[in-house]
């Protein structure tokens, strides 16, 4: 303590307390991308939910004259063979997001763990596991599933399965990418110096601090997952007839969109604003992430 503080009797000034920056979350939610976004999605997941618990008719049964577009007791009509086309709009979402979201979340798994390995080891592991990518980025991704959907069937598991692969190597590069960045920081290097187990090193220091653009390749991975299984259900390769499915819903109604257009409307809205709404939120934790980076607050 100085003479002149003891001699006014004034008290050392306190430390400043560290400024603590938003996390990803909080500072994407101030886009008003992102709020749309999860309004837009946010309302397709509810109908997607809870339009099972809430639809006036069974997906599969009759409820007047085929392509009727004023059936008695239907809010929108019937479709090709007479079944209520909002009660099949309102059980048809459901398993399409169930599968686009178990696809993303293996897929975006699987790419996390060979991302991190190969960046942090960048050995012949590394090799391996980029090589092995590349050689199936070379495949397009929807042949690919439906050579393989045509030859074992058009099962749940394996569309599951073989979107989730298609995304793991594409989110394998990202994260390998964001791994190089953080292995050369100080809190890894101590970590190593003390004899850490490298399988801890990637768990605690490694992941902890690649979560942002992982949860960015997420939404993209969720989009694209949404898109190419109402593509495949339209191909015919995905749910089969009477199951209720917004792909299976375009294809049957195509043919009678002329007389009765709701058939085809209804599920091609909701996969659009489902996709619009991911796009923005993937958008607003983009940007969020580029700012925290820079140490901006956006």
């Amino acid at each position: 303590m100085s003479t002149a503080a003891t001699a006014s009797g004034a008290a050392p000034a306190a430390p400043a307390a560290p400024v603590r920056r938003p996390g990803l979350l909080r500072t994407a939610w101030r886009f008003h991308r992102t709020k749309i976004g999860v309004l837009l999605a946010g309302a397709v997941l509810l109908v997607a939910v809870a339009g099972p618990f809430v639809s006036p008719f069974s997906p599969t049964e009759g409820a007047g004259m085929p392509n009727s577009a004023s059936a008695a007791g239907t809010l929108f009509g019937t479709d090709d063979v007479g079944r209520d086309v909002f009660s099949r709009f309102l059980h048809g979402g459901y398993t399409l997001v169930t599968i686009a979201v178990a696809s993303a979340l293996a897929g975006v798994t699987a790419g996390a763990v060979l991302g991190i390995v190969a960046g942090y080891l960048r050995n012949w592991a590394d090799e391996l596991i980029m090589r092995t990518n590349d050689m199936l980025l070379a495949f397009p991704q929807l042949v690919l599933a439906l050579l393989l959907l045509s030859i074992l069937g058009p099962k749940v598991w394996l569309i599951v399965t073989i979107i989730a692969v298609s995304h793991a190597n594409r989110v394998a590069r990202v994260t390998r990418e964001a791994t190089l960045k953080v292995v050369e920081q100080d809190f890894v290097k101590s970590a190593e110096a003390i004899g850490v187990p490298r399988w801890r090193i990637m768990a605690t220091e490694i992941l902890p601090n690649i979560t942002s653009p992982l949860l960015v390749e997420l939404g993209l991975r969720i989009t694209y997952s949404v898109g190419t299984i109402a593509t495949l259900s339209f191909l015919g390769m995905g749910l089969q007839p009477p199951q209720a499915d917004w792909g299976l819903m375009i294809n049957e109604g195509r043919t009678a969109i002329t007389i009765q257009p709701w058939a085809v409307v209804l599920p091609v809205t909701a996969v659009a604003v489902l996709t619009i709404g991911a796009n923005l939120i993937t958008d607003g934790l983009s940007r969020a992430s580029i700012g925290i980076d820079r140490g901006v607050e956006k």
